[in-house]
This record gives structure tokens, C-alpha cells and sequence, in this order.
């Protein structure tokens, strides 16, 4: 008679890699876009799929332009490219970033559930600052 052997279970990594490798990569990231300008034709950015398809800024079109002008300093320019992701997107996924952070670091598993009224909520914000903005800019 033979005996099934099963496989070791790779060991599971710690609940804080996850979030600090997620925090490495918005740091290069943001090393990167810090020398690469933007709001200037011609660099290594790519283009909104949304908007090369439709011609239509999404929720997000700017945001790319909008962490470059908040990299330099520049609140201002920020709020033009992007107000609604730098108001509203910018502050909420610093929120849940630092509670992921923080609950991998206490060796726990951070994983937010958003009701379907939230949901509705956030699809019906993006879905009107789009129309407004492609209106109204």
C-alpha cells in the first residue's frame, strides 16, 4: 500500500510585507515622477486608456500630474489637474494605506469591505465628477 505524501505549505509571509513593499513601490514611483515632468509632451508616462479611446478625462485623468505637482509643492496646480482625487481619493487611500500598514505591523491581515451603499456611493461620485468635468472643463 502507498502512503500520499502532501507538499509543505510554503511559509506565509508576515502581514507587513504587503503594505511596506506597496509603500517601497509608491516611493520609487514617486522618486521617478519627481524628475519626470508630466505636463511635458514626449515622457516615459503612459496616456489614460479612457481618454486615448474616448477623448474623455475619467475620474482619475490628472492624477499622474497631480502627484507631480504635489511632489514639487504646488497645491494649486494639484487642485486643478485632479480636485476630486486630491480631496477626497488622496486622503482616503492615505487612510486605508496607514491602516494597512499599521494592522501588518501588529501581525494582523488588513482587508477593508466596503457595503453596497459605499460602493454605490464611490461609483456615483466618479461617474458625476466625470460628467462634470468633461462638461463643465
Amino acid at each position: 500500500m502507498t502512503t500520499l505524501r502532501t507538499a509543505p505549505r510554503p511559509p506565509r509571509l508576515h502581514p507587513a510585507v504587503p503594505p511596506l513593499a506597496a509603500l517601497a513601490a509608491a516611493g520609487a514611483g514617486a522618486a521617478y515622477l519627481y524628475g519626470t515632468d508630466p505636463h511635458q509632451p514626449g515622457q516615459l508616462l503612459p496616456r489614460c486608456p479612457v481618454n486615448w479611446l474616448t477623448g474623455l478625462d475619467c475620474p482619475s485623468c490628472g492624477g499622474t500630474r497631480m502627484a507631480y505637482d504635489l511632489l514639487h509643492g504646488d497645491v494649486a496646480a494639484a487642485f486643478a489637474d485632479n480636485a476630486l482625487l486630491l480631496t477626497l481619493g488622496l486622503p482616503a487611500a492615505a487612510y486605508l494605506g496607514g491602516r494597512w500598514l499599521l494592522a501588518g505591523l501588529r501581525g494582523r491581515r488588513y482587508r477593508p469591505a466596503l457595503s453596497p451603499r459605499a460602493v454605490l456611493a464611490v461609483v456615483g461620485v466618479a461617474a458625476g465628477w466625470m460628467v462634470a468635468r468633461n462638461l463643465l472643463g
